[in-house]
C-alpha cells in the first residue's frame, strides 16, 4: 500500500488559478484566549500585536508587522519588496496570495548580458538591474480587502511611530551594516541614515578596510530615525497602496533604478501602475496523518518542503528518531532529489508550464523514494520526469541569496496568516526611495537564459516574476485544525528549515520552539551536504561519511524561522535561537 501522501486538490484546482474551497469540519472553529505574533524583530511582532489587541485580525497584525520591519529590519524585507501571504480563515479555507516582484517590461534574456558576458551575481546585485517592480503593497491591499477588520490606516501607525520616533540599532542590523560597508552598494542616501559621518571613522587602534563615502556603522542601541519613511508611510496609510504605484513614488522608484551609480536600468512608471498581486491556488497535500499547505509557485517553497516530506514519508523517521545520523542521511538524500526537481521545473507559473502535481503524485514520490537507502548514499542526482512536463528545459544557473524574513500571526477566532517578506540579499539593491530600500529579487531569475541549447525555466522575462525559496506554510492535525504556522528565512535553506523543523514536530514530538531550534542539513544537489556549524550535526559527520558522503561542509548559522503552534487549545509562539526573534502574545 502507498504511503499516506496524497495531492489534498485536484490537479486541475492546483493549476487553474481558483482557491481551494472550504474545508468541512463537524466541531467548531476554534477560539484561543489571546492572539499572539512571532517575528524576527521583537518590535514587530510587538506591532503586530498591538492590531490583535485593538480588535483585529491575524491579517491585520501580520500587515503591521510587515511594516514595522521595514523600518527596524531593513537590511533584509519591507514595502521595497515582495512576498508570499498564506492565510486560513479560522475555518480551514486556505488563501494563498503572490505578491513576489516583476521584471520590467523592457526586461529580456539578455537583462544580466554586459560587454559580451553575463554578469555574476554579486556583479548583477547592486543597483538598478536587479531591481523588481515591488508588490508587498497590493499583497497587502489584496489580503486587507479579504481579511482585514481594522481600518487600513490603522495598521501603519506602529511602524511611523518607529520612523518618526526611532528606534535602537539591534546587534543584528549592526553585522549587516559592517558587511554592506564592504560592499560600497549603499547610495548617500542609506549611508546617511545607518553609518557615521566619515571622519568618526578613524580608529587607529582598530584599522578596517575603508571605503570613500562610509563613516563607522552606527553601533548597536543608538537610535535611528527615518523620517522620509515616517512621511511616505503617513502619505500611504492616507492615500491607500496607490500612492506607491503612481505618482511621486512611482516617479523616485524609477529614477533611482535608471540613475544607479551601478548597473541602471530602464524601469518605468507602467511597470510600477501594471503591477497586480495574485490570488493563487493553495498546494495542499498530506504528511503522515496531517494536511499540510504552501504556496505555489513562482514560490518553489511548497513543492520542494513536501517533495522531500513525501519522500521520506516512506521511512521510519520516528523510529530512528532525531540522534540518529540516518535520520539526517534520509533528509539529505531526499532534499537532494527534491532540489534537482525545483532546479529544472520551478519558475513562474504564468511563464513557464510547472508541473506541480506531477512532482507532488503518490506514484511519482514512490518511485524516486527507491532511489534512496538507509545505509548508503545516492552516487550522483538528476531531475525526475513528472507527469505533466510540457517542454524541454535546462536546470537553474542561479543561486538564492540569503536574506529575508518571515512572520506568522494567529488570533483569537483562529484564524493564522504565515508571511514572508524579503528584499533579497541584505538591503536589496542598495538603492532607497522615499526612506526604504528597493530589492534585488531579479536575481533570483537565472542570469543566463539557456544552457546546452535549451532554455531555463526561470530565465528573465519582462512582466515575470522570479522563482522563490520562501515557504510560508500552514500544518493541520489529524483532527483536522491547526497545529502550525510556520516560515523562516535565508535564501535557499528556507525549504530546508521548514521541512526540518515540521519533521520535528510531526516524526520526533517536539515542540516548534524545539524542531525550530534543530540543527540544519541543507543538500541543494549534487553531493555536497552542508552541516550547521557547531553542531550536534556536525558532530556525525564521521557517521555521515561512513553511509558514504564524500562532500561534508560546515555551514555558519544564518537561519531565521518563526513560528506559532496549538496545542492544548492554546498558542505557544516559537523563534529561532539564532536569531533575535520573538514571539508576543496579544
Amino acid at each position: 500500500m502507498l504511503p499516506r501522501f496524497l495531492a489534498f486538490l485536484a490537479a486541475p484546482l492546483l493549476l487553474a488559478g481558483c482557491t481551494a474551497g472550504p474545508r468541512t469540519t463537524s466541531t467548531p472553529p476554534p477560539r484561543f484566549d489571546r492572539g499572539m505574533v512571532s517575528a524576527a524583530d521583537p518590535r514587530a511582532a510587538e506591532a503586530g500585536a498591538e492590531m490583535l489587541r485593538q480588535g483585529g485580525s491575524a491579517t491585520d497584525a501580520a500587515l503591521a508587522t510587515l511594516l514595522a520591519l521595514t523600518v527596524v529590519e531593513p537590511q533584509s524585507s519591507g514595502i521595497g519588496g515582495g512576498g508570499f501571504y498564506v492565510a486560513d480563515d479560522g475555518k480551514g479555507h486556505v488563501d494563498t496570495i503572490d505578491g513576489r516582484e516583476t521584471a520590467p517590461q523592457a526586461a529580456g534574456p539578455d537583462w544580466f548580458r554586459m560587454n559580451g558576458q553575463y554578469l555574476s551575481v554579486p556583479q548583477a546585485i547592486p543597483g538598478g538591474l536587479s531591481v523588481g517592480v515591488p508588490g508587498n503593497l497590493r499583497l497587502m491591499e489584496l489580503a486587507h480587502q479579504r481579511h482585514g477588520r481594522l481600518p487600513w490606516k490603522a495598521l501603519f501607525q506602529p511602524a511611523i511611530r518607529l520612523a518618526r520616533d526611532g528606534f535602537a540599532v539591534s546587534p543584528r542590523l549592526n553585522q549587516f551594516l559592517e558587511r554592506a560597508m564592504r560592499t560600497g552598494a549603499l547610495t548617500a542616501e542609506g549611508r546617511a541614515l545607518y553609518y557615521l559621518p566619515e571622519e568618526q571613522w578613524q580608529d587607529p587602534k582598530n584599522p578596517v578596510i575603508f571605503i570613500e563615502g562610509y563613516g563607522k556603522p552606527k553601533p548597536a542601541g543608538e537610535t535611528i530615525r527615518n523620517p522620509a519613511l515616517a512621511s511616505f508611510l503617513e502619505t500611504l496609510a492616507a492615500k491607500g497602496p496607490g500612492a506607491f504605484y503612481a505618482g511621486a513614488n512611482a516617479q523616485a522608484v524609477t529614477t533611482a533604478v535608471n540613475t544607479a551609480p551601478f548597473n541602471p536600468a530602464p524601469m518605468k512608471p507602467a511597470d510600477l501602475a501594471a503591477y497586480r498581486a495574485r490570488q493563487r491556488p493553495p498546494v495542499c497535500v498530506s504528511y503522515r496523518a496531517y494536511r499540510l499547505c504552501g504556496m505555489g509557485p513562482p514560490s518553489s517553497g511548497a513543492t520542494t518542503v513536501f517533495g522531500v516530506l513525501g519522500l521520506l514519508e516512506h521511512f521510519d523517521l520516528h523510529g530512528l528518531g532525531k540522534d540518529n545520523p540516518v535520520s539526517w542521511h534520509l533528509i539529505a538524500e531526499a532534499q537532494r532529489l527534491t532540489y534537482a526537481d525545483r532546479e529544472r521545473y520551478l519558475a513562474d507559473s504564468d511563464f513557464v508550464p510547472v508541473p506541480v502535481a506531477g512532482l507532488l503524485a503518490p506514484d511519482y514520490l514512490a518511485a524516486r523514494a527507491q532511489l534512496i537507502a538507509q545505509d548508503r548514499t545516492m552516487a550522483s542526482v538528476a531531475p525526475g520526469n513528472p507527469q505533466g512536463v510540457k517542454v524541454t528545459q535546462a536546470d537553474t544557473l542561479t543561486p538564492d541569496v540569503p536574506s529575508t524574513s518571515h512572520f506568522v500571526a494567529v488570533d483569537r477566532s483562529g484564524a493564522a496568516v504565515s508571511l514572508t517578506s524579503t528584499v533579497e540579499s541584505a538591503f536589496g539593491s542598495g538603492l532607497m526611495a522615499n526612506g526604504y530600500f528597493l530589492n534585488n529579487e531579479l536575481t533570483d531569475f537565472s542570469l543566463v537564459p539557456q544552457r546546452d541549447g535549451k532554455p531555463v525555466a526561470n530565465r528573465v522575462e519582462g512582466g515575470k516574476r522570479p522563482r522563490s525559496a520562501m515557504s510560508p506554510t500552514l500544518v493541520y492535525g489529524p483532527d483536522g485544525k491547526l497545529r502550525l504556522a510556520i516560515g523562516a528565512a535565508g535564501g535557499a535553506t528556507i525549504p530546508a528549515q521548514v521541512l526540518k523543523a515540521i519533521i520535528g514536530v510531526v516524526d520526533w514530538d517536539l515542540s516548534a520552539q524545539q524542531a525550530i531550534a534543530l540543527p540544519v542539513i541543507f543538500a541543494p544537489g549534487g553531493n555536497t551536504v552542508f552541516l550547521e556549524k557547531g553542531t550536534a550535526l556536525e558532530a556525525m559527520a564521521p557517521a555521515l561519511t561512513a553511509l558514504g558522503h564524500t562532500d561534508l561542509q560546515p555551514r555558519e548559522a544564518s537561519f531565521k524561522a518563526n513560528a506559532v503552534e496549538v496545542q492544548g487549545g492554546h498558542l505557544q509562539g516559537a523563534a529561532d535561537p539564532r536569531s533575535e526573534g520573538r514571539a508576543v502574545g496579544e
